[in-house]
């Protein structure tokens, strides 16, 4: 899986360079949100823009980071997200759970 970091402001912002989140690569994401968060990390933007399919294991992933970012009481912000990505969302109600922005400085401006 193809992940890039940045910090921005204090924030990190991980960009998921993959077309898909699913079953053979969300196990990739989910040991580096952890990575992340045992690191210090406490401000975690996902930059979702290349994503254009997303099934449960990727969705689990993402509530299993929100739930990390929490514990540690830092937040988990989505950016980008696709039309079908989001449609995932609001489908599963996720949308409700989780802050997302149009775009990446959208989510650092919330802080």
């Amino acid at each position: 899986m193809d992940l890039k970091t940045e910090i921005n402001g204090g924030v990190t912002i991980l960009f998921v360079k993959e077309d898909r989140l699913d079953a053979n690569n969300s196990e990739e994401l989910k040991a580096e949100l952890h990575r992340l968060f045992e690191n210090g990390t406490r401000d975690l933007i996902i930059d979702l823009t290349e994503i254009h399919f997303i099934d449960s294991s990727g969705l689990g992933v993402l509530v299993s980071g929100y739930k990390n970012a929490s514990i540690k009481h830092g937040t988990l912000k989505l950016s980008h997200l696709q039309s079908q990505v989001k449609s995932m969302f609001e489908l599963t109600r996720l949308h409700k759970v989780f802050d997302i922005f149009m775009t990446v400085d959208e989510a650092l401006e919330s802080f």
